[in-house]
C-alpha cells in the first residue's frame, strides 16, 4: 500500500510543476510576441530609413542644363539646408568671406581662392557665384558692392 503521505506531497508538487510550466508558458508568448513586434519595427525603420536617405538624396543641388552644358543649382539658404549642398568652390568662397576681417571685394575673395584678379575674364566668373550666393540668401552685398556673411 502506498503512503497517503508520499501520495499528497507528490500531488502537490505536480500541482506546483503545473503552476510553473503555465507560467513560463505564458512568459514565452510574451517573450514571442515582443520578439514579433521588434522584428516589426526594424522592417518599419529600415524603410523610414531608406525613404529618409532617399528625401536627403534629393535635396542635394540637382544638377541642371544650361546651353546643353550640365551646371550645379545652387539651393536657397533655409532651414535645414546646410552648407555642404553647395558646391566645394562655393563652400570655399563662404569660409573666405566669414573669416575676412569685414567686408570684401570679389578681388580679394578671388586672391584667396587663387583665381587670377590680374584677368578680368577671370574674375568675372567669381564675382558672378558672389552675386548667386547673395541672390540665394547664403551672403549680403552692401551697396559700395562689396561682400559679408549673414548674420
Amino acid at each position: 500500500m502506498l503512503d497517503p503521505e508520499l501520495l499528497e506531497r507528490i500531488t502537490a508538487r505536480r500541482a506546483e510543476l503545473d503552476e510553473l510550466e503555465e507560467r513560463l508558458a505564458k512568459e514565452l508568448a510574451e517573450v514571442r510576441a515582443e520578439r514579433d513586434e521588434l522584428a516589426v519595427a526594424e522592417r518599419v525603420l529600415e524603410r523610414v530609413s531608406g525613404q529618409l536617405a532617399e528625401e536627403r538624396a534629393s535635396d542635394l543641388p540637382a544638377p541642371g542644363q544650361v546651353a546643353g552644358r550640365a551646371v550645379m543649382l545652387i539651393p536657397h539658404r533655409e532651414p535645414g539646408v546646410e552648407e555642404s549642398t553647395l558646391p566645394p568652390d562655393y563652400q570655399r568662397i563662404l569660409i573666405v568671406v566669414r573669416q575676412a576681417a569685414g567686408p570684401v571685394m570679389a578681388r580679394e575673395v578671388g586672391e584667396a581662392v587663387g583665381v587670377d584678379i590680374s584677368v578680368r575674364a577671370k574674375l568675372e566668373p567669381l564675382r558672378g557665384k558672389l552675386v548667386r550666393l547673395v541672390d540665394r540668401g547664403w551672403l549680403r552685398k552692401l551697396p559700395d558692392g562689396r561682400f559679408t556673411s549673414r548674420l
